[in-house]
C-alpha cells in the first residue's frame, strides 16, 4: 500500500535529477556558445587582403596597367574590409595599411602608359610598404587569427 507513495516518491526524485541534469547542459550550451571558438572578422579580412597583395605577384608584362589597376581595386577593397573590421582592436595596424594603400593607389593612378623605371620604382616601394604594414597587422593579430 506504500507502494503508489514509493513510486511517486521515485518518479520525483528522478524527476528532479533529470531536470538538474537537464540544466547543467543547457548552461554548459550556453558557456560553450559564450565562450566563442570562432575567430573575429578581421581574420577572414586579414586572409582576403594578403590573398588579393600576392596576386600581384602573378602580374605579368602583358596585363599592363590596367591588369595592376584591377588587382589594386581588389587589395583597396579588401583593405578597406579590414581596416573597418578591425580598427577598433588594431587602431595603428589598420592606420598604417590605410595610408599605405592610398600610397599605392596614388602612384598607381601618377602611371602613364610606359612608365619610367622611377614611377615603377615607386609602385614597388609603396607596394613594399604595403606588405610590411600588412605583416605588421598579422603579427599584431597571430593570437587571435591562429
Amino acid at each position: 500500500m506504500n507502494r503508489p507513495f514509493a513510486t511517486t516518491r521515485a518518479n520525483r526524485a528522478g524527476a528532479r535529477t533529470g531536470a538538474r541534469v537537464a540544466c547543467v547542459v543547457c548552461i554548459g550550451l550556453i558557456g560553450l556558445a559564450g565562450c566563442g571558438s570562432s575567430k573575429p572578422s578581421y581574420c577572414t579580412d586579414r586572409t582576403n587582403l594578403e590573398n588579393s597583395i600576392k596576386g600581384l605577384t602573378s602580374l605579368n608584362p602583358s596585363s599592363g596597367i590596367s591588369g595592376l589597376q584591377a588587382q589594386l581595386q581588389k587589395i583597396e577593397s579588401n583593405a578597406t574590409a579590414l581596416v573597418s573590421s578591425a580598427k577598433g582592436d588594431f587602431p595603428s595596424e589598420t592606420s598604417a595599411i590605410s595610408s599605405s594603400t592610398d600610397s599605392l593607389k596614388s602612384s598607381v593612378a601618377a602611371l602613364p602608359s610606359s612608365p619610367s623605371p622611377a614611377q615603377i620604382g615607386t609602385v614597388v616601394s609603396d607596394a613594399s610598404n604595403l606588405v610590411s604594414a600588412v605583416n605588421s597587422f598579422v603579427n599584431a593579430t597571430k593570437s587571435k587569427c591562429s
